[in-house]
Parts: structure tokens; sequence; C-alpha cells
């Protein structure tokens, strides 16, 4: 998911750089969706992790 939101941002910045304003703005966009989803995940499967260890490992 991160691989594609940086597909995305730089879909955006090369848009932006030949004047496509509308499609540097959704890429953007997509990518900026893209990027928060995937810390969120990392961030939840970070936790998870942490608490099934510690019950897994007695810890």
């Amino acid at each position: 998911m991160l691989k594609w939101a940086l597909i995305f941002a730089i879909v955006a910045l090369i848009a932006g750089a030949l004047g496509f304003s509308g499609i540097a703005g959704a890429a953007a966009g997509v990518a900026k969706l893209l990027f928060f989803v995937f810390v969120i995940g990392f961030v939840l499967f970070l936790a998870l992790g942490a608490f099934i260890g510690r019950k897994v490992t007695g810890g």
C-alpha cells in the first residue's frame, strides 16, 4: 500500500510540473489517503503484535 502511495505521489508531482492541476490534485489526494490508511494499519498491527506477543510468550 505504501508503494502505491509513493507511485501516486510521483504521478502527482509529474502532473503538477506539466500543468495538469486536476490530475495532480486527484493523485495527491489518493496518495494522501493511501498513506494514512497505511499508517493506521501499521500502528494497529504493531499494537496487536505487541499485545498478542506478550500473551503468547507469557511476558
